[in-house]
C-alpha cells in the first residue's frame, strides 16, 4: 500500500512537470511566432505518449515472459500480437524419422 501510495505520488509529480514544461513550450513558442496556434504542439504529446506506452508494453512483455519461464517448462518468446498476447510458446521442430 505504501509503495502504491509512492508511485502514485510519483506519477502526480511526472505529470506535473510535464504540463509545466508544455506551458512553457507553448508560450515560448507563442513568442517566436505570434501567429502560431497551440496545436503545434499536439505532435510531440503524441510522440511521448506513444513513446510510454511502448515502454509499459515492454515493461509487462518482459515480466510476463520472466512469469512464464519460471513457472512453465516450455519456451516462451516476446512478439507483436494483433490478439493482444505479449508473449508466445515456442514448439521446437522434431526433424521427422
Amino acid at each position: 500500500v505504501a509503495l502504491q501510495r509512492f508511485q502514485n505520488k510519483n506519477r502526480v509529480a511526472i505529470l506535473a512537470e510535464l504540463d509545466k514544461e508544455k506551458r512553457r513550450l507553448i508560450q515560448s513558442q507563442s513568442m517566436n511566432n505570434p501567429g502560431a496556434s497551440i496545436p503545434l504542439s499536439r505532435p510531440a504529446v503524441k510522440e511521448f505518449r506513444d513513446h510510454a506506452e511502448q515502454q509499459h508494453i515492454a515493461a509487462q512483455q518482459k515480466a510476463a515472459l520472466q512469469h512464464a519461464h519460471a513457472h512453465s517448462s516450455g519456451f516462451f518468446i516476446t512478439q507483436d500480437s494483433s490478439f493482444g498476447n505479449l508473449i508466445l510458446p515456442v514448439l521446437p521442430r522434431l526433424d521427422p524419422e
